[in-house]
C-alpha cells in the first residue's frame, strides 16, 4: 500500500511546521536495517520495532514520520529523529 502523493503534499511537520517528503529508497532502507538491528528509537525513548513501510521526513532532515499500511503516525512522539536515514551510516 502506498500514500497518496496529494496527502505527502498537504501534511506538515508538527515540530517545525514544515513540508514533509518520501523518504528515498536507499535511506528508508538504511533506516529499516538500523530498526531490524534494534538501534532505533522514536522521540519518546521507545524502541522502534517495525520497518517502515515508507517514512516522511522534514525540511531541514531533523524528523521521520513513519508509515505504516499507508497511513502516516504523525505523532510527534512516534517520530525519528532524522539521523538514521542519513547516507552516512
Amino acid at each position: 500500500m502506498s500514500i497518496s502523493p496529494e496527502l505527502v503534499e498537504i501534511l506538515r511537520c508538527l515540530e517545525t511546521k514544515t513540508s514533509v517528503r518520501l523518504l528515498e529508497p536507499s535511506r528508508l532502507e538504511r533506516l529499516n536495517t538500523a530498526i531490524g538491528q534494534g538501534l532505533v528509537a522514536n522521540r519518546i525513548g521507545e524502541s522502534v520495532e517495525r520497518p517502515l513501510e515508507a517514512g516522511l521526513i522534514n525540511e531541514d532532515e531533523s524528523w521521520v514520520y513513519p508509515v505504516y499500511d499507508g497511513i502516516p503516525a504523525m505523532l510527534q512522539e512516534q517520530s525519528i529523529a532524522g539521523q538514521w536515514s542519513k547516507t552516512d551510516r
